[in-house]
């Protein structure tokens, strides 16, 4: 499958045209649209501190393309596939509530995207049957994500290859760190901790018809935890929230018990909203874990996604540009 940049008899739906077809959204377009080369979306709700459109504008200004990101704040599945229909549309982050919702739309999708079950990438490609067609295709590179702030940030591999892994949380996120502990970082078993028994439920029975949840286990107490050999990495899926509740009070135990054993290992902390320095990750640090900020996870889904774009390799994008403006732009929160 490759990026396409074929162009289509599409007519191109212009912004106040849109707004009149959806006023109850709305939507805010960027200005720049009518000037840009090709543009794309970030389709989803709550979109206003995403740094999604400023990590691909870095990108773009690196390639010296004139592509842009805009922010599409809907669930209007209708609206969006129309809008995809313009021919300068290159692709679309993908995120909450649309990462389902968006799937039996799409022409095409990547492993990753049918095991873990969410789009949150969707990139064009050619119909082999039908010339001057373009194909919807989603992807789903959260799992890379994941995968990439271990590999990338963690000097020896043998912290956390073929030893058990834990992961924090029961959503989207969960599920993609699932994926990417079992096939690509070796875990000898996944750990499920969850102040939602219902939700461990559903991923591990999502996960086992996918074919690959014969790993998984449930913790569901503070002496089960005692008992279990050390995991060598952690995904925590969590918002940065003190435990107020028993169960999310037994979740954080059973948390510390497991950073408290022998083997210290590294942790992903996936929260980095409002500040990517959370009290989990203090913890762990405090006790001799490797802690990689989530905004780790974010650059490398995100330099994944340009490459289905672009159609270049990691290698040549812009990755330290990307890390710096992300930096700067952490700092400027922090200082805020």
């Amino acid at each position: 499958m490759t990026t396409t940049t074929t162009t289509t008899t599409t007519v191109t739906i212009t912004p106040p045209l849109l707004q009149q077809q959806a006023p109850a959204l709305q939507l805010s377009f960027d200005p720049r649209i009518q000037n840009l080369t090709k543009h794309g979306f970030l389709f989803g709700k709550k979109l206003a501190a995403s740094m999604s459109p400023l990590l691909h504008d870095v990108v773009y200004q690196g390639l010296g393309l004139n592509w842009g990101q805009l922010r599409l704040d809907s669930d209007d599945m209708d609206l969006f596939l129309n809008l995809v229909q313009d021919p300068k549309f290159y692709g679309a982050s993908v995120t909450m509530p649309n990462k389902v919702a968006i799937i039996p739309h799409l022409n095409y999708l990547t492993p990753e995207c049918r095991d873990v079950g969410a789009c949150n990438t969707l990139f064009l490609c050619d119909d082999p049957n039908t010339p001057g067609r373009r194909l919807l295709c989603g992807a789903n590179t959260d799992v890379i994500g994941v995968r990439e702030s271990f590999v990338q940030n963690v000097p020896n591999a043998d912290v956390y290859e073929n030893r058990p892994a834990l992961v924090v949380g029961g959503g989207g996120a969960a599920r993609s760190a699932v994926y990417a502990l079992h096939k690509y970082l070796q875990a000898t078993k996944i750990y499920l901790v969850n102040r939602d028994p219902s939700e461990v439920g559903a991923v591990m029975k999502e996960c086992k018809e996918r074919g690959y949840g014969d790993r998984l286990v449930y913790v569901e107490s503070v002496e089960q935890a005692e008992r279990l050999e050390g995991p060598g990495a952690i995904v925590a899926c969590i918002p940065d929230f003190a435990p107020v509740t028993e169960s999310e009070k037994t979740v954080r135990k059973i948390i510390e018990v497991m950073l408290g054993k022998d083997h210290k290992g590294a942790m992903l902390e996936m929260c980095y909203n409002p500040s990517p320095f959370t009290a989990l990750g203090a913890i762990a640090e405090k006790e001799g874990w490797q802690v990689i900020l989530g905004t780790e996870a974010m650059i490398w889904q995100g330099i994944e996604q340009d490459k289905y774009w672009t159609g270049l390799d990691a290698s040549e994008l812009p990755v330290a540009q990307v890390k710096e403006a992300i930096a700067a732009r952490l700092a400027e929160l922090s200082n805020a």
